[in-house]
Order: structure tokens, then sequence, then C-alpha cells
């Protein structure tokens, strides 16, 4: 989604920001914790679901709820649901099988395949200097998955399947970002919010058949939980860009690889390996590459929508 700060406060735009992120990772975790429990497809629906009071709150208090309901093209939305419920579903599964820093690096690529997204699909120009970028970003996403993708054995079958996940969601979520762009020509960013959400609740509730659990007292507040984190997350996400212009919150995205690694040593006995320090080292200098070529253009920078 296009945006820039409408307020000259970008202190308190990079705060809430670097809140933001916390939270989402928290959220992560959250979801990493409840998916020896439940289902991924009873995880998307919880993430989503419980996020909509808070969303609907969010907008009534903007006196925007007829703007948070209105839909002008429903294909779009639609699409978009379709989208980001798939983003969600691929990083829920990639968070069950690999470990939290992991799966936020790979995540790193999809500011990357935006760029080559845009190019297939919109018609963007980009010249060496970018795709020179695109080529770093996605050589040290190669780097981060390949020790997953070249071992065998039945075991490491599911680490080759969570990168291919965490892949997948990247993928998708940079599609959503191309998606999005189209969007805001004709719907507000309340609508496009909360029918994501809905949408994400309606689909994921699909796989009710498919082993939904009854969850105990424990699981089904971190479900809870999972959806509060989210709402929240998005919503002060969403706040950072009234404060500060999306080119200057850009480089504090990757704040959250530091965030999932305490996280996930703390939590879950996690250690970062080198090839993934290395891999994730390239993928930021690629993302900040781009960033810092598209501000020297004067492109708005896309804002950086939560995926999970």
């Amino acid at each position: 989604m296009l945006s820039r700060g409408t307020s000259a406060r970008p202190l308190t735009g990079i705060i809430l920001n670097l809140c933001a992120l916390m939270v989402l990772v928290c959220m992560a975790a959250v979801v990493k914790a409840v998916s020896v429990h439940v289902p991924t497809g009873q995880a998307v629906f919880s993430r989503a679901f419980f996020s909509l009071p808070i969303i609907l709150g969010w907008i009534a208090l903007q006196g925007r709820l007829m703007d948070g309901l209105r839909m002008t093209n429903p294909r779009l939305h639609l699409a978009r649901g379709l989208l980001g419920t798939a983003t969600l579903g691929m990083n829920f599964i990639a968070l069950a099988l690999l470990p939290l820093p992991e799966v936020t690096t790979i995540g790193f690529a999809a500011p990357v395949l935006t760029l080559v997204f845009a190019v297939l699909f919109l018609g963007e120009r980009v010249r060496l200097f970018r795709w020179t970028a695109v080529a770093l970003g996605l050589a040290g996403v190669l780097i981060v998955v390949w020790p997953r993708l070249s071992v065998a054995g039945e075991a490491d079958a599911m680490l080759r399947f969570g990168a291919l996940m965490a892949l997948g969601a990247a993928s998708c979520a940079a599609l959503v970002k191309i998606l999005v762009r189209r969007m805001v020509v004709t719907e507000t960013t309340p609508s496009i919010v909360f029918w994501f959400a809905v949408t994400a609740a309606a689909l994921s509730a699909l796989t009710l058949p498919f082993g939904w659990v009854m969850p105990s007292g424990p699981v089904l507040a971190m479900l809870v939980l999972t959806g509060v984190l989210g709402g929240v997350g998005q919503l002060m996400m969403t706040a950072s860009y009234r404060f500060a212009d999306a080119s200057a919150l850009a480089p504090f995205w990757y704040v959250q690889l530091f965030f999932a690694s305490f996280i996930g040593y703390v939590f879950f006995g996690e250690v970062p390996t080198g090839p993934m320090l290395a891999g994730a080292v390239l993928v930021i200098a690629s993302g900040l590459l781009i960033l810092w070529r598209e501000t020297r253009l004067g492109k708005e920078t896309p804002e950086r929508q939560p995926l999970t």
C-alpha cells in the first residue's frame, strides 16, 4: 500500500513501527508454539477472526465505519483475500517446521520479489542497478534455503517442505503488495484491512472438516492471542505511516530479525546458523539498496504490510 507520512513526527512513526514489528514477531512465536496443538487452517482462522473486533473498533474510532464496509471492486478484494490467506497458511506451516529467525529471513525476500513482479505485471522499467540488487537478494535467499533443499532423508523432507512454504509465503506476499498498489486507487485503507480479515476467516473456515480440534483452555488463549497480536500489530504499523514517510520507516523492517533471533533463542532454543546469517546479510543489503535507489528516483516506497 502506498503511503506518505501526514505528520512531521518521524520519531513517533519509527517507535510505532518498531513496536509493531516486535508485536508481529511475538505473534509468529505464538503461532509456532500453538502449531503442535492445532492444524494450520484453524490457526489461520484464529489469526483472522480474532483480529476483527480490533479492526472494527479502529475503523469506528476513526469515524470511517462505512468506508470499512464499502467495496468498489469485490473481485480485487477476493483476490487479495486468496493471496493473503495463502501467505498466512504457508507462513504458519513454515513456522511450525523451521526456526523462527530462518522463516523471518526468508520473508525478507518479499520486497525483492515485489520488484520482479512489478516488472512482470505492472510493466515497470528496472535498470541494471536494481537488477543487481535483486540478484544479490535472491542469492542471499538461496544461501539460507540451500542447506534445507540439499539434504536427503525422511526427517529432512519436512525441513525442505518448510523452506518451500516460506518461499511460497514470500512470493504470495510480494503479489499481495502488487495487488494492493492497484487496490488503493479505488479502495480505502479500512476496507482493504477489514475485508481481508473477513475473507481470510471465511476461507480458512473451509478447512474445518479436515481435522480441527477442540482446544484446551491454554491453547484457546494462544489462538485468541494470535488474532489480538496480529490485529494490534497491523494497526500500529498503519499508524506509524501517519507520522513518518514509508521510505524513512522501511530500513527498520529488518530489525525484526533481531527480535526473531532473541525470541527464537530464549523460548525455542534456536541458534542462527552461519548460512542463515550470511544469507540474511545479503538479503538485507539487497533490500536497502533497492530502497535507496527508489528513493533517489523519487518513488514512494511500498508500505510494509504485516503478513502474519
